[in-house]
């Protein structure tokens, strides 16, 4: 019998209460953040977490926004096109 495949880690930037930060941020380990930044001044944090996971982060009282994250490429400095 086979595993059911886990859905692919998601890098995520969150805005949450600056006032309860440290509250929020162990909340949101609780409900599957992999922290990898953290920004308490801003009230911001970065990480990853499964995809199915979002709603749950979503749902932590004290988050204000959830947003994935985007990566841009940029074409080099010796490019045509800038």
């Amino acid at each position: 019998m086979t595993e059911p495949s886990r859905p692919a880690p998601v890098g995520v930037i969150l805005a949450v209460d600056p006032d309860r930060f440290a509250e929020v941020a162990d909340a949101l380990r609780r409900a599957g953040l992999t922290v990898t930044g953290e920004q308490p001044v801003l009230g911001t944090l970065s990480g990853t977490v499964a995809g199915d996971r979002i709603p749950a982060l979503q749902a932590v009282d004290g988050v204000v926004s959830v947003d994935l994250e985007r990566i841009v490429q940029l074409p080099p400095p010796d490019s045509p096109i800038q």
